[in-house]
């Protein structure tokens, strides 16, 4: 099994506000089969990272249209199966009228997909239906927006909770080993020993 990372580049659009982000995506797998974390912006990047893969899941980590402009496009492609927490359905609804992703994911649901085992924890605060899957094999906890190194995601916003999400991340990182390697859903990886500290921090710094 291997991580692989693509970046693409576009905008997030949110309460009337454009912003330029770029965003990763991460790909779980082997030779022949391999799974996708987020589908932002562009599929043909991710298409070509794939290669001549069986792609078996686009995972949305949440529903935020750059986290999911490309997932219709990829899977109309690859004709993979996208996945979402329901509590993002209006979100999703915005970018992909009339086309519902084919998974509904809930929290402790164990997915055996690209030959790995993603556990979902549902980590609501930066959207209601935000998720994280950790991949307990690899030591691996992949974010989406809910952790970045540094703090939590971006809070203040239509759909989000700052109480919420340091909640999330309470329960979420009491449970992760300290040596769990976090691949975020923008900028740089961390770790759960370098983060799980400062809660009282974030806390007190505010959203």
């Amino acid at each position: 099994m291997r991580i692989d990372k693509v970046v693409t580049a576009g905008v997030f659009s949110l309460d009337g506000k454009d912003y330029d982000v770029e965003n990763n995506v991460w790909l779980i797998g082997d030779d022949e089969r391999v799974v996708v974390i987020d589908a932002p912006h562009d599929a043909a990047p991710i298409l070509e990272a794939i290669g001549d893969r069986r792609l078996e899941g686009i995972l949305c980590t949440h529903g935020h249209n750059d986290h999911i402009n490309a997932a219709v496009d990829l899977a109309s492609a690859t004709g993979a199966p996208i996945a979402l927490h329901p509590a993002d359905t209006m979100l999703w609804e915005v970018v992909h009228p009339g086309r519902a992703p084919e998974m509904r994911l809930a929290h402790g649901d164990v997915l055996s997909l690209g030959g790995a085992q993603l556990q979902v924890w549902h980590t609501p605060g930066h959207s209601p239906g935000g998720v994280c899957y950790h991949l307990a094999e690899a030591a691996v906890l992949f974010s989406g927006d809910t952790l970045f190194k540094g703090g939590p995601g971006a809070t203040g916003r239509s759909h989000s909770s700052f109480p919420e999400i340091i909640e999330s991340l309470r329960r979420l990182l009491m449970y992760m080993p300290p040596g769990t390697v976090v691949h975020t859903g923008h900028g740089e990886s961390t770790t759960v020993g370098d983060e799980s500290p400062h809660i009282e921090e974030w806390v007190k710094r505010g959203h």
